[in-house]
Parts: C-alpha cells; sequence; structure tokens
C-alpha cells in the first residue's frame, strides 16, 4: 500500500534535481576542509543567516547539543520551554555532553517571553550554578508549529545578553517560521549567539543540519562534530542536495502552510480544535473520544499514518510529499476512522 504520511516533515524524499546533483557533486575530505560542495553549503547557511560561518552536521539533536555546548561550561543551567525538543527528544544531551542542568518553563503556547523565563533565572551564589543559556525553539513542535514573534526574540536576546546569558535558537523548522511570518530568515535568527536549522525536514534534504554562529564559535564546533563522531570525509554528496535545499525548498513552504490550515479546518468541522496553525503543524486533542494508538491504526488501514503528540493528542505535519488532494483523502480516513 502507499500510504499519505502525515507524521513527520522528516519523511520527505530527495527531489530528482537533488538526486541528480548528489551524483554529480565535486567532493573531497571535509575532515581536511577540502570538500567544496560543503564548503559552498557552509558558506551559503552563514551568508543567508548573516552569521560569520556555518558547519554541516548529520542530525538536528547533533547540532543543538553543538550549539548549547558552546554557549555554557560544565555545571550550568540552561533554560527552555517544558515542552522543547532538546529536554523530551534528544537523550538527556545536554546533561550528557555540557553537563548542563536544564531548567524548564512551562507556556501555554511554547513561546518564552521574558516575563515568563526571567523568575527561573539563576545567578551565581553559594547554592546556585548560573543560567549560561536560554534555548528557544522556532517552530515549536510540539506547541503545534507556532513561531516565535520577532519582537519576543529581540526582547529576550536584548535582556539575556544584558545579563551576560547566551540563547541558542533550535531553528530545526526556522525557514518554516520565517515563511509564516513573510521575514528574511536573517531577520529571526539576527541576534541569537547559536543557530541551528534542519535541511533535512521541510527542505527536503536527505540528511543533515547546520549550525550557524561566529567563526570563533564554529572553529570550536568542528571539534565538537568530531567528538560526537559527526566527522564525515566526502559529504558533498550530501552537501549538493543540501545546496539544492537552501535555493529551491523555502519559498514553497507556504504550501505546506496552506494544506496545514485546510486540515485544520477540516478537524474543525469535526469538532476538534487545532488552535491557530501558522505552519505545517496540526495537533488536536481525542479527549476521550478513543485512544491514540487505536486512532493512528484505524488511520493506517485506510493508507494514512499520522503520529501521537503526547498523552491524547494527535499530530499531522504537512510537507512537500503531501499534496492537497492527499489532505483531502487523509481528512476523509480520519472522518471514518472517528466513527
Amino acid at each position: 500500500m502507499t500510504y499519505i504520511d502525515l507524521r513527520s516533515d522528516t519523511v520527505t524524499k530527495p527531489t530528482p534535481a537533488m538526486r541528480a546533483a548528489m551524483s554529480t557533486a565535486e567532493v573531497g575530505d571535509d575532515i581536511y576542509g577540502e570538500d567544496p560542495t560543503t564548503n559552498e553549503l557552509e558558506a551559503r547557511a552563514a551568508e543567508l543567516l548573516g552569521k560569520e560561518a556555518a558547519i554541516f552536521v548529520p542530525t538536528g539533536c547533533m547540532g543543538n547539543t553543538i550549539g548549547i555546548k558552546l554557549n555554557t561550561q560544565h555545571g550550568d543551567e540552561v533554560i527552555c520551554d517544558a515542552r522543547g525538543h532538546v529536554i523530551d527528544w534528544e537523550l538527556s544531551m545536554t546533561a550528557w555532553f555540557s553537563g548542563c542542568l536544564v531548567r524548564t518553563v512551562p507556556t501555554p503556547d511554547g513561546i518564552l517571553t521574558w516575563d515568563r523565563l526571567s523568575p527561573y533565572i539563576r545567578h551565581i551564589s553559594p547554592h546556585n550554578s548560573p543560567t549560561a543559556c536560554i534555548e528557544i525553539e522556532n517552530t515549536h513542535n510540539m506547541a503545534g508549529g507556532v513561531p516565535y514573534p520577532v519582537d519576543v526574540i529581540d526582547d529576550v536576546t536584548a535582556r539575556a545578553h544584558q545579563l551576560g546569558i547566551k540563547v541558542h535558537m533550535d531553528g530545526a523548522r526556522v525557514f518554516n517560521a520565517a515563511a509564516a511570518q513573510n521575514l528574511p530568515v536573517a531577520r529571526l535568527v539576527r541576534d541569537v549567539d547559536t543557530v541551528m536549522f534542519c535541511l533535512s525536514k521541510g527542505l527536503c534534504a536527505p540528511v543533515g543540519s547546520m549550525v550557524v554562529s561566529t567563526k570563533a564559535n564554529i572553529d570550536r564546533a568542528r571539534r565538537y562534530r568530531k567528538q560526537l563522531g559527526g566527522g564525515m570525509r566526502q559529504v558533498g554528496v550530501l552537501a549538493a542536495a543540501g545546496l539544492l535545499a537552501l535555493s529551491e525548498m523555502p519559498a514553497r513552504l507556504v504550501e505546506d502552510h496552506a494544506n496545514a490550515a485546510f486540515l485544520a479546518q477540516g478537524m474543525a468541522d469535526l469538532g476538534y480544535d487545532c488552535g491557530r496553525v501558522q505552519t505545517n503543524i496540526v495537533i488536536f486533542d481525542l479527549g476521550q473520544r478513543m485512544p491514540v494508538p487505536q486512532l493512528l491504526e484505524r488511520l493506517k488501514t485506510r493508507g494514512v499514518l499520522a503520529g501521537g503528540a503526547g498523552g491524547t493528542r494527535v499530530r499531522f505535519v504537512t510537507h512537500h510529499d503531501v499534496s492537497r488532494a492527499d489532505c483531502e483523502i487523509a481528512l476523509a480516513a480520519t472522518r471514518e476512522s472517528l466513527l
């Protein structure tokens, strides 16, 4: 059976143009800094985000791990939202690799405003380790793909820097945030100290993420990448797809957002509130209607794959490989499955 896969935008396949570019990519040894395609990708990523330098890493988890390490010392504290990806889905890497305690802040919408996070900031004292880094997730996955308002980013970074605190952005879907707000991605990350973004989600590359920051930070990041097992050799075959991801895919993300809004309206018609869907993630709560695994299995038998989002919540994620016609079929399957 061919499935309509709404589990995540991680399931996107590389486009034919990406496959062609991968097959003809010029390569060298990236550990020696001699892979021309990877060097081009890193330079392009830094340019797009308005930063000095970038490094290609295999995964977003590795990218966030490196980003937080760059902004902290062993024994520091890191603040993030209570549903943040770094705390729930990244195998405690902040503790394991950076030796830092993550202090979580509950929010109703995934957005860490200064008023919400400032009570959790700790300063050096005989009893406390200091807050060294604030981590923000843009867009916020488990809050339904919500993008950070740019004025909130500006306010948090300005106030954090006044206190000597760094800011890392988990920008796995920051290009979705930029598309939703009709802003250049460089504007969203202008003042953060480090940012990670994924090439392999909505941008459709088969593998890879980028960490972007100052040149000094990225020089250090190369050592951390090697420590984490992320040093690769002729990686230009992957970087070639990443270059096309950056040049061809951001402009079409609005299509995914429109399809997500279509799904959300369809779920609203069925009596399920998905909140204000702004990007490509739709989350609704089944309540006591049926267990999430039961709905997912019913959908699967009808050719639709979806995912759980914790508790009684279900998540749909739109992407390049899901058309509006697919969304119509998925809605019909959901309606039938809920009977």
